[in-house]
């Protein structure tokens, strides 16, 4: 993770976009790998003057479109649903791959 926020200089920022990773990773080997520990990640990180961009990709069938949706369970005790809200909450822009296998999450500069 320290790797990944490498070029993030703010605290806040970094808190922010580390959980935000989290989530992406956490969903990425529990649903898009299943938990196959013989399934791999392929992780990617693209800095632009303006944009920090990370991809994070599954050996998954990929996400179903309207799966997507970074909004809160219906139901306050769910088990799951949250992570895809905490990702929204912490990018600026999210974009998936046709397939939904693969998120590319971007946050952009400071002063950009």
């Amino acid at each position: 993770m320290e790797l990944l926020l490498e070029p993030v200089d703010c605290s806040e920022t970094s808190c922010r976009l580390q959980l935000g990773l989290q989530e992406a990773l956490v969903n990425a080997v529990r649903h898009g790998n299943d938990g196959d520990p013989r399934k791999c990640l392929r992780i990617r990180r693209i800095l632009t003057p303006n944009w920090l961009i990370w991809q994070i990709q599954d050996e998954g069938d990929g996400l179903p479109r309207d799966a997507r949706q970074g909004s809160l369970p219906d139901q306050v005790d769910a088990n799951q649903g949250r992570g895809l809200f905490l990702m929204h909450q912490c990018f600026d822009d999210i974009r998936w791959s046709r397939r939904g296998n693969r998120v590319q999450l971007a946050c952009r500069r400071p002063g950009a």
